[in-house]
């Protein structure tokens, strides 16, 4: 992480995935609000700085703006969209409201193909557009490098200062060659060496960990999902034995969960590891319960309370490892302010409370998803955790609608491991984003061999999505989903009505409470 690429956050839709194309093309890139203090970036010694696109307007009277010192600091800066009118409003030239808006594909005509953002890319590519005003006149010292029908001014740059800006979105994938774009920014504008890979980022790491924990102890509290497990395998690289690991069986786990977790992690890893049973001090608080909120907020003080009792018989432990991603810090902007509304609350195994006096180890804290993944293959961690679909913090207890029984639980378990060994036969895995089933608080009527049945009804739901923001149910072949509902009724006692949930979200949420 020698060479950073930092991008600025004016309100844009599309921010984190403009630090995600830079980290595909292997330069690491971290996002702050537009709002951030000149010193912070600089303090990060950044290669470049990119300006994303914002609701905003540059004239308007609250438009957002950044530390006037950005504009003349000699480090190489991309405007996109409203980072272009942003840059030519500030540095002389002229940004108007458009008499006809521009939003969708449109015709780039690159006008100087020998510019360092344009080299190897065809005179003319398909471009993604989304904006109502446009430049009429670019600030002195900049050239015009591209336009389309309706922006005279498409993309514009000044090579001495190392500021280039363009009016269309490279980051998206509408864009032709739009990565390729980003791409002669990063090298032939910024000098990257595009190295930042799952491997360098192991090793700068471990030697980060090392430095940070010395030769104090570190606790962390495995879930058994994809971000603790990374976390637990790149702290035991760096420091191995001085990492406890405690396994909170609350008995709303998934089917073999328990024996999974041991064999990889005791087995495989040979890490300290205490796996603590604790079903029935979370099913006897859960009694009852029916509220989904209730419900969160009693697992999460349940856990609290379990891990706190078993860190202190732990002795001296300074340092509490969690498995906290990118997206989980990044300060997002909103640019017209104002409250979101709470849809649920959501309780993380490692969203413990400060007041338990540990000092964090992050070291997934600037990583997407996808990246925690590649870190987790170049560990050597089972595919079957690294490529593990997300699974609620709070476990089966937010499947199960109504109150949630032992007996609740095994049903469900069951039922759900089905849907996923089909799911994963069928070769539809990895290609879904989650797959589940849901116990619903209902029974109907049925017939087995002859006799009437009164029994559960489960839901299975599976969809597709690129970050779970929003998702849409998937089309999964209806022979895939016989055999789904054939094996549930037939092998889950209990169970005699099997639907599919054909909702996406919005307006539904992907989980049913």
């Amino acid at each position: 992480m020698d060479q950073t690429i930092v991008v600025l956050d004016f309100g844009s839709q599309y921010t984190q995935l403009i630090a995600r194309r830079v980290r595909e093309a292997k330069v690491f890139s971290k996002v702050y609000p537009f709002h951030v203090s000149f010193e912070k970036v600089l303090a990060d010694k950044p290669t470049g700085i990119i300006f994303s696109g914002s609701p905003a307007n540059v004239y308007a009277k609250n438009a957002p703006m950044p530390d006037p010192r950005f504009f003349d600091c000699g480090i190489p800066i991309l405007g996109i969209c409203y980072g272009m009118q942003l840059l030519s409003h500030k540095l002389g030239g002229r940004v108007h409201k458009s008499g006809k808006r521009e939003y969708g594909f449109s015709k780039l005509q690159i006008s100087k193909r020998n510019s360092p953002l344009f080299k190897g890319i065809p005179k003319t590519i398909t471009c993604w557009m989304s904006h109502g005003d446009k430049l009429d006149r670019i600030p002195k010292g900049f050239e015009r490098l591209a336009h389309t029908e309706n922006a005279p001014f498409a993309a514009m740059g000044h090579a001495k200062r190392k500021i280039y800006a363009i009016q269309f979105h490279a980051e998206v994938a509408h864009t032709e060659l739009g990565s390729k774009i980003l791409g002669n920014f990063l090298t032939r504008v910024c000098g990257c060496k595009q190295s930042w890979t799952a491997r360098s980022f192991i090793k700068e790491a471990v030697k980060k960990i090392r430095q940070q924990v010395g030769k104090d102890r570190v606790v962390l509290g495995l879930s058994g999902g994809v971000d603790s497990s990374v976390a637990a395998g790149l702290i035991h690289k760096a420091i191995g034995k001085q990492l406890t690991c405690i396994f909170v069986d609350n008995g709303l786990l998934r089917l073999n969960e328990v024996g999974r977790v041991d064999k990889t992690f005791r087995g495989h890893f040979k890490m300290n590891l205490k796996v603590i049973a604790a079903e029935k001090i979370f099913l006897s608080r859960l009694k009852g319960v029916i509220d989904p909120e209730k419900k969160r907020k009693i697992i999460g003080k349940t856990f609290i309370d379990v891990f706190q009792t078993e860190a202190n018989k732990l002795g001296k432990v300074p340092y509490l490892a969690q498995g906290t991603l990118y997206p989980d810090v990044i300060e997002s902007v909103s640019y017209f302010g104002g409250p979101t509304s709470m849809i649920k609350s959501h309780h993380n195994v490692g969203g413990l409370p400060k007041n338990m006096k540990f000092k964090l180890v992050e070291p997934l804290k600037e990583l997407f998803k996808d990246e925690v993944r590649a870190v987790g293959a170049a560990l050597g961690i089972d595919k079957d955790i690294v490529g593990r679909q997300p699974f609620p913090g709070p476990g089966l207890a937010v499947r199960i609608l109504g109150e949630v029984r032992k007996d609740r639980c095994d049903l469900l378990r069951a039922a759900d491991w089905i849907v996923v060994d089909e799911i994963k036969k069928a070769g539809y895995y990895g290609k879904v984003w989650q797959s589940f089933a849901v116990l619903l608080p209902i029974q109907s009527v049925g017939v087995m061999g002859d006799e009437r049945t009164y029994e559960n009804a489960v839901a299975v739901r599976a969809v597709t999505s690129l970050d779970g923001m929003t998702a849409d149910w998937a089309k999964l072949p209806y022979d895939l989903l016989g055999r789904i509902s054939n094996r549930i009724i037939n092998e889950v006692r209990g169970i005699n009505r099997v639907t599919y949930d054909i909702s996406s979200k919005p307006p539904a949420t992907i989980e049913w409470e």
